[in-house]
Order: C-alpha cells, then structure tokens, then sequence
C-alpha cells in the first residue's frame, strides 16, 4: 500500500498545462478585481455632476466602498476555511462583477454606495483566496513568481480602467465602463470547470477520489496507483482559524504583517487617489497625471515580476526590506527633482514598493501559515491593510491643506514604507510552514512505501 502526501507531489511537480491554466483564470480575476477598484476613481468627476455631489460625499463613497473590502477579506477568508476555496472565489468574483454593473442602474447616490459596498465585499474576498489556492497548487521552486505574477493582473486591470475612462467617458459616459467590469459573468462556466478546489480541503472532507483526479493532472506520466492512500491532513484545531494565526509563536509575525499591509495600502491608495495632484503641487502639469499613474502601474508589474522571482533565491525578507527603503527614499527625493523622466522613474520605484510589495507580501503569507488557516491569515492582513486604504486618501487631503512643500508632502507618505520596512525586518521565518517544509522534506518521500519502512534496519 503506498501513502501519497499530497504536499510534496505539489511542491515537486514540474510546470504543467494544469499550472497554466490555474494561472491564467486567477490573473484574469484578479486583472477583473483591479480594474474595478480603480474605475470609481475614474468616473467621479462625472458622478459629482450628474448627482450634484460634493467632494465629501464623492469621498464618503469611496471610503464605504474601501471598508466593504476590508470586511469581504475577514468574511471570506474565514468562510473559504469551512466551504472550500473555489466556491468562495467564485461567489465573490460574481458579486462584484454583479453588483458593479447593477450600480449603473442606481438613480442616486444612496443605492449606488449599497450596490459599491456589495461590490466591496466581493472585491476584499477574492483577493485571499486567489493567493491561497494559487501558492497551494504551485511547485515549490517558483510558487513565489507565479503568485507575484497573478498579482500583476491587478495593475493592468488599474491600466485598463484608466485607458478605457479616458477614451470612453467623453463620448458614452461613465455607465458602459462600469458594464466591462460583468466580463466575468460569461467566462463563469469556465472558471467552474478550470478551477480546483483546494487539495487541502477536499482532504479534510474525505472527497479523496477528487484529490486523486487533480493529483494525476498533476503527474499524467506516473499516475497514482489504485491501492494509494493519502496521508491525512492534520486534525483542524479547535477555535477560531483567527486565533490559530496567534499561537506557536506566530503571534509577532502576525502583527507585523498585518502592519507592513496596513503600510502598502497607505502607498496604494495615496498614490491611486492623490498622485495627479501631487505631481502638480511639484510643479508638473494635468496632462501627464495619466502617464505618471501608467508609470506607476508599470513599475508596480516590473517590480513584481522580477523581484517576486527573486524571492524565489534569496528569500523574502531579502527582497521586501531594501525595497521599502528604495520606496521611501523614492518618495523623499521626487519633490527634489524637475526633470520629467526623473520623476517618471522615482514613480515606477514607488510603484514597485508599493503594489510590488504587496504582491510579495501576498505570496509571503500565503506561504507562512498551514494550509488550514492560510486563507484566514491573508485575509486578515489584507482587511488589516485595507485600513491604510481607508485611511490614506483622508491623511493626504489633510496634507494638502497644510500648505507643505511637495518634498515635505512626499516624505511624510514615504514614511509608511520605512514603517513597513521595519515590520518586515521583524517577522520571524523560523517559525513559518514552509521553514518546517524545508526541515523534513528529505525526512519524507513523497510516496512511502509502508512496508519497507517498518522492515528498514534504520528504524
């Protein structure tokens, strides 16, 4: 009788057409979720004057908006861990693809903040589960670039909305860019058919004959054989998977991820909500506040896709502690400079330091805690950092009244990547899953022969 583990299969598979697929259908969601994060900001100028909104209430909006998706990462992280990832991934896509298009229906600006907020929810809970089901399924010696990679989908779906909003807005108004954003709704069968559910989960259910499905997806030339047995799953601790993220002395790691998100989302949002007009306070005209936010975004993909790989060989802390820094000195230095090409480069610094980082971050955590909780442990950092997001474009307004030169308002938003910098200095890899991976991996094959371990003079 062989015992499968199906942890190891994963960690050492070779990248197969199953691995192209995963990643295609969770880029194009997350590439759904960015675009419509970003399209509020796009059409508030034309909202203000349909509805006769004032800035506050403009920003109100956004703000419930933004809470939505920090309560939507809490819900459905910890509801993933009870009913599996797919379905929690495909209910959220539908609800915020859904309720984004019906927004468009609403006569004022009550029932389209509910329909934002719904949206919301949506949006915060697909996020968690993407990174989890993604790092679950990906080998183990590039599970850090494929999930930084998916996460790139979300600055081009950023892009997009800024494109399609400048050539749309003018000649059709700003309801047929909130209808882009139900594209999901008609590749739905296909995300029902593509995506699996999580290997970790169907184990904890006894669906074995679907795990051993996915497992020979996985490994076509060598399928499992009809006696294989699965090792089984750890027995879920008793209490809540939240309180799971605080004992074994992961309590600390917990905290500072939880603070270098809430540093992210600070830059995230100061610079989505704010940039255009601190690029003028620095002197630089309206014109190019669309190439600074496209420089932003592209350095947000690059800082992604080459750093992400990185971490890959020399470790995450490595990468996402002299990336901060270069972020906060970035910022520190833009109000120094005139020159236009400068400043588009320091922008696409900051950009990697911000949504680059995040995008690290998310592949970090996925990583850090076991399978059973690890949807809950990204969805609580990010609910966490979506705070920042709630936070940010209120601090820089404030900023913005204080008259500060550009190079003091720069700074003082550079100092939540020198915080988050410091957070991550102080999270402890030593006690993460994959350290414990990497300790006993030699100690277990991937398919023991029971057996020949009992008969092994070594024992």
């Amino acid at each position: 009788m062989n015992v499968v583990h199906v942890h190891k299969i994963i960690d050492q598979s070779r990248f197969r057409f199953f691995h192209l697929s995963l990643i295609f259908w969770c880029f194009f969601i997350i590439l759904m979720d960015g675009y419509d994060v970003v399209i509020y900001g796009s059409v508030v100028p034309a909202l203000m004057e349909e509805w006769s909104l004032t800035t506050v209430e403009a920003g109100v909006i956004g703000s419930y908006s933004a809470a939505g998706t920090a309560i939507g990462a809490v819900l459905f992280g910890l509801m993933a861990d009870k009913i599996g990832r797919k379905k929690v991934i495909l209910l959220c896509t539908i609800m915020f693809s859904l309720f984004t298009a019906l927004s468009t229906f609403a006569g004022g600006p009550i029932l389209f903040t509910i329909m934002r907020v719904i949206a919301g929810l949506g949006l915060g809970g697909v996020m968690p589960n993407v990174i989890a089901l993604s790092a679950e399924y990906a080998p183990k010696k590039i599970r850090g670039a494929i999930v930084s990679f998916i996460f790139c989908g979300y600055s081009i779906g950023a892009i997009a909305a800024a494109m399609f909003s400048k050539s749309i807005l003018p000649a059709m108004g700003w309801k047929p860019i909130f209808w882009i954003a139900a594209l999901p709704l008609l590749f739905l069968p296909f995300l029902v058919k593509q995506l699996p559910e999580s290997a970790s989960f169907l184990l904890s259910k006894g669906k074995e004959e679907e795990v051993r499905k996915i497992m020979n997806r996985l490994t076509p030339e060598e399928p499992l054989a009809p006696n294989a047995v699965f090792a089984k799953p750890a027995e879920a601790a008793k209490g809540s998977p939240l309180a799971m993220l605080f004992k074994n002395k992961l309590a600390l790691s917990t905290i500072m991820f939880w603070i270098s998100c809430f540093s992210c989302f600070v830059l995230i949002y100061a610079m989505n909500v704010w940039l255009p007009k601190l690029m003028i306070e620095a002197g630089y005209s309206l014109g190019n506040s669309l190439l600074f936010v496209v420089a932003l975004n592209v350095g947000a993909i690059v800082g992604t896709v080459i750093f992400g790989r990185l971490t890959d060989h020399w470790g995450f802390k490595k990468v996402m502690v002299p990336l901060y820094f270069l972020g906060a000195i970035a910022l520190s230095a833009i109000g120094l400079t005139n020159n236009t090409m400068i400043a588009y480069l320091l922008i696409g610094i900051i950009g990697a330091a911000s949504v680059g980082v995040q995008n690290i971050s998310n592949a970090l955590v996925s990583q850090y805690y076991r399978p059973e909780v690890r949807s809950t442990g990204v969805g609580a950092a990010m609910a966490f950092g979506r705070v920042g997001g709630i936070f940010a474009p209120t601090f820089v307004g404030i900023l913005l009244t204080m008259n500060l030169s550009a190079q003091m308002n720069f700074t003082l938003i550079g100092l939540a990547a020198l915080l988050g910098g410091i957070a991550i200095l102080f999270v402890q890899e030593k006690h993460a899953y994959y350290r414990q991976e990497e300790s006993t991996e030699e100690e277990t094959p991937i398919r023991t022969q029971i057996g020949e371990i009992k008969d092994s003079p070594s024992i």
